[in-house]
C-alpha cells in the first residue's frame, strides 16, 4: 500500500520542508488549508499529515490547536523543528525594479516575522496575507505584470522561477517552526533515532474550584516532571472558560506519568492525551 502524506500546500512550503526530512519515499500531497490537511488525515485521504504548531516568533498556530481540541484529536506521533529563513523574491521581469514595490504578499506569520525589514526598507508597501508562504510565492510568478514581492523559501523561488532580492529578511536569526505529524489512528509510532521526546495533555480544570491550577501544576512538580510549555485555549463555551495544553519533555512511562494524570482525574479534571512522540531537529534546509 503507497504511503502518502498530507501537507500544508502549496509545493515548497515550509511544511513541504519538514515533510522531505523525514518521508523520503512517500508520495506528497498538498492542501490549500490546515483545516484541509487535517480533514484529508481523518478521513483516511492521506496516511500521515503534517502542519504547523508553533514558531519561535509568533508563537502557537491556533487554527491546528483548535482542530485537535474541538474538531477531531488525531493523535501527534512526530514533532519536526525546522529553522526559518524568509527570502524576499519578485519576478524577473522586475528584479531591477525592486524599489518600487507596492505590495508585499506572504503567510501572516511570514509578515509579522519581518517587521523590522519592512519598517526600514518598505515602510510604504501594502502587505496582504495568503494561506502560505508558497501560496505568495505562487501568486507573484502569475502576475508579472504587478511590481509585488512575495516572501518565502529559497524552494519556492526554484519552483516559481522567482528571483531573490534579499536573503535572511526576518527579523531574528534564531526563528524556527515546529511540525507536528499526525495520524488517523492511535498506537502508530514513527520510527527515529532521535533521543528526544514529548508527550501533549489536553487539560480540562473543574469549575467553581479555586487553586486547581495550582494542583494541576504540583501534580507534575513533585513527581519532577518537567513541563516545557502551557498554554490555555477558550474552551468556546463562554467567555472566562479556559482549558490548558501540557508539553511534556519526556515519552510516556508506566509509572510517573500515569500517576500524574490519575492525581488529576481525582481533582475532577479532564485529561486527554494528544500523543507521546519523538521530536526531530533539522539543522538545515533540504534544497
Amino acid at each position: 500500500m503507497l504511503t502518502t502524506v498530507g501537507y500544508l500546500g502549496p509545493k515548497a512550503t515550509f511544511t513541504e520542508y519538514a515533510v522531505k526530512s523525514i518521508f523520503h519515499n512517500e508520495k506528497r500531497v498538498p492542501y490549500a488549508s490546515i483545516y484541509d490537511c487535517l480533514d484529508a488525515v481523518k478521513n483516511g485521504e492521506v496516511t500521515f499529515g503534517v502542519v504547523p504548531l508553533e514558531n519561535t516568533i509568533e508563537g502557537s498556530v491556533t487554527i491546528t490547536l483548535d482542530y485537535l481540541i474541538h474538531e477531531h484529536p488525531l493523535p501527534i506521533i512526530g514533532e519536526i523543528i525546522v529553522p526559518i529563513q524568509q527570502q524576499l523574491m519578485v519576478h524577473p521581469n522586475n528584479q531591477d525594479h525592486v524599489e518600487q514595490i507596492t505590495a508585499v504578499y506572504s503567510h501572516s506569520h511570514a509578515l509579522a516575522q519581518c517587521r523590522k525589514f519592512f519598517a526600514t526598507t518598505y515602510p510604504d508597501a501594502q502587505q496582504t496575507q495568503t494561506l502560505s508562504t508558497s501560496a505568495a510565492a505562487q501568486f507573484v510568478a502569475n502576475h508579472p505584470e504587478q511590481n509585488i514581492a512575495a516572501i518565502a523559501n529559497e524552494l519556492a523561488a526554484v519552483e516559481y522561477g522567482l528571483t531573490i532580492r534579499a536573503n535572511n529578511i526576518q527579523d531574528y536569526e534564531s526563528n524556527h517552526t515546529r511540525f507536528i505529524i499526525i495520524h488517523s489512528q492511535e498506537g502508530e509510532s514513527l520510527t527515529t533515532s532521535t533521543p528526544n521526546n514529548k508527550t501533549t495533555f489536553i487539560v480540562t480544570l473543574p469549575s467553581d474550584q479555586a487553586g486547581t491550577l495550582h494542583q494541576v501544576l504540583a501534580a507534575f512538580a513533585w513527581r519532577k516532571i518537567n513541563l516545557t510549555k502551557i498554554e490555555s485555549r477558550p474552551m468556546k463555551t463562554g467567555l472566562g472558560n479556559y482549558l490548558f495544553i501540557i508539553d511534556i519533555d519526556r515519552a510516556m512511562d508506566t509509572i510517573l506519568i500515569p500517576g500524574a494524570i490519575s492525581e488529576l482525574e481525582a481533582l475532577g479534571c479532564g485529561v486527554t492525551c494528544l500523543g507521546s512522540y519523538p521530536v526531530i531537529k533539522i539543522e538545515a534546509l533540504i534544497r
